[in-house]
């Protein structure tokens, strides 16, 4: 990594700090793609979820992904509180992104858990 890239990325980090430290609530899912279903194919899919709805839902302050070597995905949002991270929740399913992310993973190994500061 070169020097310029080393501090941008530091830089990125430090700006994050702010806004992560206002979180009361996390939010940790893991899952499965459904079989045949590629990384390139559903990492569009994943990315509207977060731009067309979770973005914009009230207190939302951050969501990250990434995906294992085994097929798994890890995705890890932040909110404000824990009512506003119930009612993302109580509207996800209603969303046209939400229901192209849901239709290509495996439901069966959704977990999620929620922890609280």
């Amino acid at each position: 990594m070169t020097k310029l890239a080393k501090i941008v990325l530091s830089l990125s980090l430090l700006a994050a700090i702010p806004t992560l430290s206002f979180a009361e609530v996390i939010e940790v899912a893991t899952f499965k793609l459904k079989d045949g279903v590629t990384y390139q194919q559903f990492s569009p899919l994943d990315k509207a979820v977060e731009t067309e709805h979770v973005s914009k839902q009230a207190g939302f302050l951050s969501r990250e992904t990434a995906k294992g070597s085994e097929g798994e995905w890890l995705v890890i949002v932040h909110w404000d509180s824990v009512e506003n991270a119930d009612a993302s929740m109580n509207s996800f399913m209603t969303a046209k992104a939400a229901s192209d992310f849901m239709a290509h993973i495996d439901a069966s190994t959704m977990n999620m858990k929620r922890y609280t500061k």
